[in-house]
């Protein structure tokens, strides 16, 4: 907010008037305050998460705003003053945008007292954002006929270029445009096709969906691909989470599971790029995760989740010979869970836990972005006490609870788990929770939230063989839909399956902000 004016009405009248438009302001702005510290900083059962107090402060900000422009239209000085503020804060706009540039010249450009011509000494410039809304347009291939006057049936004509969908009507551009708004932008099917409809193109939603189920059964030797490559990873975290699916034959919806392994080594500056895969499942069992990590000799980043322990097991003839590293961002919510339902009575123990790992998180904070030798140095040294202390703390402490309280329970779990939680300090790979494939889910629950559920099993397999590809996009800064229109049109001219690493998402030079060449024209 602005400051006071520099003058202010000498009226008596208008005084009064603008101190009580201000005390207005300061009230209103005063309550949304106190709505934004209660989101963020409130007791735990009144917080937001992060895409919730996102909303708030976008209220906030523009009822400030509208404030603010109020103000502009009654008082000219403090509308100059803030546009010199906004000149100076605005930043600069990125070098790869093209510029268009516009002149505007004077009405009369002879001098107005001797009518000589006048000449440019000087000029001022000013930089604004501006868009070019959506543009549909059709690609027209024509393939002339050649034929030769003198010899008889010599006849030459250009081959027709390979499509994705041989007959279809899209390019592969629109293709890649249209899974990159269902998976990436979250927009579904149906909603896509009113937009269409906006443009005059009547295209039917399931005209869509059978465009996106075309392309994920072309792109599925690349979802494999990136597959063998996670699991060759010394190191992959793993989550699942439940995801509704029409079930046909009963009328209603099943719930069905999303699998899913990241594998992201920036925090300890490892070689490997960024990636996601994400499999869908009827259930949650092991027999899934077996499937999924079949073969896999290195270490599991997981939950508590029995599946995850039925799978190493050595009496199983099919376990996995992986290591389980467990998760203390678990463990810290059930702390968190017991100090929130025992409000507004003390629970000292929680609290005091919660303190504890705490301390654990501010040591793993300032060895962030070190090597794995540096953060396992850094650990022994600083983070192995910690967790020495908080073990012989969490044995006496339960000595004393009454042993079928929620609080003993989640002692004897952190016990029970203390090889895996503590797994982390011997090795720098090894990260302390697994938030990272946590925030994998994300997409995965905004696109159930918007389509609501998937239609078929098969449809939920295509679900996640796309959601992969566009999040490992993500993961390493690349456009998503430029390179989904790229990875197109070589398969579609053949590209040899030997060769399928080079088109892998890191391997891309379609960054978030590079500008596809192929719309120069």
């Amino acid at each position: 907010m602005s400051d006071l004016p520099d003058v202010l009405p000498s009226d008596p009248a208008e005084l009064r008037a603008f101190a009580a438009a201000l005390l207005e302001r300061c009230a209103r702005l005063e309550r949304l305050l106190k709505l934004a510290k209660d989101a963020q900083f409130g007791r735990s059962s009144e917080k937001l998460d992060a895409d919730q107090l996102q909303l708030v402060l976008e209220d906030i900000d523009q009822a400030v705003a509208a404030l603010e422009a109020a103000e502009d239209r009654a008082n000219p000085k403090t509308c100059e003053k803030r546009a010199a503020e906004r000149r100076a804060n605005r930043g600069q706009l990125p070098e790869h945008l093209p510029r268009i540039v516009e002149t505007l010249m004077p009405a009369a450009t002879c001098c107005p007292s001797c009518k000589g011509d006048l000449v440019e000494i000087g000029h001022d410039e000013s930089q604004r954002l501006d868009v070019v809304p959506a543009q549909y347009r059709v690609i027209v291939t024509r393939r002339p006929k050649l034929a030769c006057r003198a010899c008889q049936g010599v006849v030459l004509q250009h081959a027709a270029p390979e499509r994705l969908i041989r007959g279809g009507l899209p390019t592969e551009r629109l293709v890649a445009h249209v899974i990159d708004a269902k998976y990436h932008w979250h927009l579904p099917l149906y909603r896509q096709a009113q937009m269409l409809a906006t443009h005059g193109i009547a295209i039917d939603r399931s005209t869509l969906a059978f465009w996106v189920g075309y392309a994920a059964q072309e792109l599925k030797p690349l979802w494999r691909r990136l597959r063998e490559v996670l699991l060759a990873s010394a190191k992959l975290c793993v989550d699942e989470t439940p995801a509704p699916v029409l079930d046909p034959g009963r009328g209603r919806t099943k719930t069905g599971y999303f699998w899913a392994l990241s594998r992201d080594d920036r925090p300890w500056a490892g070689p490997n790029p960024p990636g996601m895969i994400y499999a869908y499942a009827p259930g949650r069992g092991a027999v899934h995760g077996l499937r999924l990590l079949e073969g896999y000799r290195g270490i599991i980043h997981c939950d508590g989740y029995e599946a995850y322990k039925t799978m190493t097991r050595e009496t199983r003839a099919d376990a996995l010979s992986g290591t389980l590293a467990f998760c203390w961002s678990h463990l810290r919510r059930q702390f968190v869970k017991i100090e929130r339902e025992a409000s507004p009575a003390p629970a000292p123990v929680a609290r005091e836990a919660l303190a504890r790992i705490a301390q654990l998180y501010a040591v793993e904070k300032a060895l962030r972005g070190r090597s794995d030798a540096e953060r396992r140095a850094g650990r022994q040294a600083h983070a192995r006490p910690l967790a020495a202390a908080l073990k012989q703390w969490f044995e006496a402490t339960l000595d004393h609870l009454a042993q079928k309280s929620d609080t003993a329970k989640t002692l004897r779990y952190a016990l029970r788990h203390w090889n895996g939680l503590t797994l982390y300090l011997d090795d720098g790979r090894i990260e302390m929770d697994t938030n990272a494939v946590e925030r994998a889910m994300r997409p995965i629950k905004l696109n159930a939230k918007n389509a609501l559920f998937a239609g078929c099993d098969e449809g939920a397999e295509n679900w996640a063989l796309l959601a992969s590809l566009i999040e490992t996009c993500k993961l390493n800064g690349v456009s998503a839909e430029h390179w989904l229109s790229d990875v197109f049109a070589k398969l579609v001219n053949g590209w040899p399956a030997a060769r399928l690493d080079e088109l892998l998402p890191w391997a891309s030079t379609y960054t978030m902000h590079a500008h596809d060449p192929r719309l120069a024209a």
